[in-house]
């Protein structure tokens, strides 16, 4: 069982580095063998195996923040370029990018340049490599995010309105369905396309808008609702015109993993799922989050972290840590086997039965 990540790149003006890298991951674990050939996964951070470590060092010359301890302690015992305790929702069922290139006017992205556009760029440069990519791509799973979490966040950091960031969603979205139409057109037809988390939950966020008033505060959940309002008028968008892309290729399997939806439940009882912490990073610097938004977690010498993750919603702020990825692959794995009308000709009666064993049924 191995992980490929395979990169292209192209110099323009002055050897600057325009195309990000996609992930390809192949015979990693069951869900794959006997069902699809390959999964490519095009996303942000989220979704980050580690290709983030060859493009920082390519575009800046540092190592970034994923690249250093205490990230990786979980399971890997050791950093690997996720940014995370362990492991992500790609590595169970088997990135940092945003949805919008960085001359986008209002945007200014300071991690990277590289869009999802890039992204799938480079990926239909490694395709016409080789004569078979149409059998390549009808047997793959394209994940096709979580996409526009990056564009976002920059937006809001730089001081961006609500009113100014709502006008981003829809060519997020359509950067979305634009390069699944394209990917469509080259063969591809089994895509799962999360939506957005409730960002409005997120210790970034939480530590940005710290100290407003009250009754925006959700009482139960102590997330910020204008925030997860935004996340949901995202996924609302996306899945409208998803059903649009369903409806003109009925041959084609797109799931819609519900993200949002998933993770909400967990931040209304975390109890029930074993967190302790729900709002706080487990790795930061301290303050009511425990989030600093000029020392990330991993920033040299940020080393400290809580003692069980698997207690803590939020590794650093951003993102999720694995206790949590893997309650959202149990449902995401649940979506991919009740929406694919054709699954069972993908994959072997034998394959799906240890399949339901790896992923029971989820109590989310």
């Amino acid at each position: 069982m191995a992980t490929c990540f395979l990169s292209s790149y192209w110099l323009k003006q002055q050897f600057i580095i325009v195309v990000f890298l996609f992930t390809v991951i192949s015979s990693i674990s069951l869900p794959v063998n006997g069902c699809f050939t390959s999964i490519f996964s095009f996303g942000d951070s989220m979704s980050d195996t580690g290709n983030s470590i060859e493009i920082s060092v390519l575009e800046t010359g540092k190592l970034p923040d994923g690249a250093f301890p205490p990230n990786g302690r979980t399971f890997f015992h050791r950093p690997t370029g996720r940014a995370c305790d362990g492991r992500l929702v790609i590595d169970f069922l088997v990135g940092g990018a945003g949805g919008l290139n960085s001359s986008f006017p209002g945007i200014y992205n300071p991690n990277t340049n590289v869009s999802l556009v890039d992204e799938v760029n480079s990926f239909i440069q490694f395709l016409n490599l080789r004569t078979d990519f149409k059998q390549l791509l009808r047997n793959s799973l394209i994940v096709m995010g979580e996409i526009g979490g990056n564009d976002y966040s920059h937006a809001f950091k730089q001081g961006k309105s609500i009113e100014d960031v709502r006008n981003f969603v829809l060519p997020i979205v359509d950067s979305i369905t634009s390069s699944i139409n394209e990917l469509i057109e080259l063969g591809a037809v089994t895509f799962l396309v999360p939506g957005n988390f409730p960002v409005g939950c997120f210790a970034s966020y939480l530590t940005l808008f710290q100290g407003s008033d009250k009754d925006q505060y959700d009482p139960l959940t102590g997330c910020l609702t204008w925030l997860n309002q935004f996340s949901q008028n995202h996924n609302q968008l996306l899945r409208k015109e998803l059903e649009k892309i369903r409806n003109l290729h009925p041959d084609t399997n797109i799931v819609y993993a519900d993200y949002y939806s998933t993770t909400l439940r967990i931040y209304n009882s975390p109890n029930k799922f074993g967190f302790k912490e729900t709002l706080k990073a487990c790795c930061g610097t301290g303050g009511l989050y425990n989030y600093n938004l000029s020392r990330a977690c991993g920033y040299p010498p940020l080393r400290r972290c809580c003692n069980d993750p698997s207690s803590y919603m939020s590794w650093d702020g951003i993102h999720y840590t694995e206790a949590v990825n893997r309650l959202i692959t149990n449902v995401v794995f649940e979506e991919l086997m009740n929406s694919i009308h054709s699954l069972n000709n993908l994959c072997p009666a034998s394959t799906i039965n240890k399949l339901r064993m790896i992923y029971p049924k989820s109590e989310m």
